[in-house]
């Protein structure tokens, strides 16, 4: 057994600085030839790369399920499983629901500590019961890496369902949580973060995005997304195309993470940016934007923040609510809908 004071649980995994996704192109690659699934009551499933899937049960009852999982991004077993439990979480929230059920999935090194794992299932435990749901179980394996995460089940009224696609003109865009996770734990990972660049990028990644769920849910909220490893680049692209609009965000007014901006300039910048850029590069209209900004808008995120499109009355509300219940990230106004352009998303330094 490796005792823990000598565990970097990060330098056991192929992937640094973010949850790593398969790349956005490729999996719609893979299911486009599955299956053509009929149901009336699925009111949510892959169409449209939306954070789960809902499935009516009656007038006023509609399931969300959803399941993420992946390999450490940081070295504390118990951090980790926050994090980790946090970003499943996540889904629920955007999607309008309330988490109510979860299971742990892992696998697991023989070569590891049983004791770290239990540190790991702790820290995801806590987060579920700050959530309000119930952890009723879960799944092993046996792998070369470790890796965790939680199968989530929410409840929603079938009404009140968050979508990905149906932005409106003249929405305006809210952020809830800063930029940079990926840049900042590859950073961390080479020791070239400062102490408080650390404790930002811990904190916005085990925040929940419960809060500003329950402040949105009064609204009427046109579309949703959370930013995850596609970063806010490929998110947006999706909720533009799947919208039939074009999203512009104004650069100055986007959130990002203490040091972000330099340790992007220094390279720091995590292989996922590079995917996602390559992904998104026919469908983003860059401008003349500033490089390592370009690495920020591509950069995974972990547990990142919901986007949010509603009309600019309720988003001036909201910003105001966000503020007076005392959200725990930075929020903003960072950008607005308009008709279909040339290109779904366009980044400028102003709007």
């Amino acid at each position: 057994m490796i005792p823990d004071s000598e565990v970097r649980l990060t330098q056991m995994t192929k992937t640094a600085g973010c949850a790593a996704k398969i790349g956005p192109g490729t999996l719609a690659g893979i299911l486009e030839h599955l299956p053509k699934f009929q149901d009336p009551s699925l009111l949510v499933g892959i169409e449209t790369s939306d954070d789960g899937a809902i499935y009516k049960v009656n007038d006023d009852l509609a399931l969300i399920q959803t399941l993420d999982f992946f390999t450490p991004v940081v070295d504390d077993p118990f951090t980790f499983g926050q994090i980790a439990a946090a970003n499943a979480l996540s889904d629920i929230y955007a999607m309008g629901g309330e988490p109510k059920v979860a299971l742990n999935i892992v696998a697991w090194p023989n070569c590891l500590n049983p004791g770290i794992l239990g540190r790991i299932l702790e820290g995801g435990a806590s987060k579920v019961l700050e959530a309000g749901a119930v952890l009723a179980g879960g799944h092993s394996i046996q792998d070369e890496e470790p890796k965790y995460g939680l199968s989530v089940t929410g409840f929603v009224h079938p009404d009140k369902v968050f979508k990905n696609c149906e932005a409106r003109p003249g929405d305006v865009l809210i952020l809830t949580k800063p930029l940079g996770t990926g840049i900042v734990n590859t950073a961390v990972k080479a020791d070239l973060a400062s102490q408080e660049a650390k404790e930002e990028v811990i904190k916005v990644m085990t925040s929940l995005n419960r809060k500003a769920k329950q402040v949105i849910e009064q609204y009427e909220v046109h579309s949703c997304t959370d930013v995850t490893g596609f970063g806010l680049a490929g998110h947006s692209v999706e909720m533009a195309e799947g919208s039939g609009v074009t999203l512009e965000f104004s650069v100055s007014d986007l959130p990002v993470q203490k040091e972000a901006f330099e340790l992007a300039r220094m390279g720091l910048v995590p292989e996922g940016a590079y995917k996602n850029r390559s992904y998104t590069s026919e469908r983003v209209d860059y401008a003349d934007i500033e490089e390592c900004m370009i690495d920020i808008f591509c950069d995974p995120q972990t547990s990142g923040g919901l986007l949010i499109s509603v009309s600019r009355e309720d988003g001036e509300r909201i910003m105001e609510d966000f503020i007076r219940v005392g959200m725990e990230t930075t929020c903003r106004m960072v950008g607005r809908v308009t008709k279909k352009q040339e290109k779904p998303v366009k980044l400028r330094n102003h709007l």
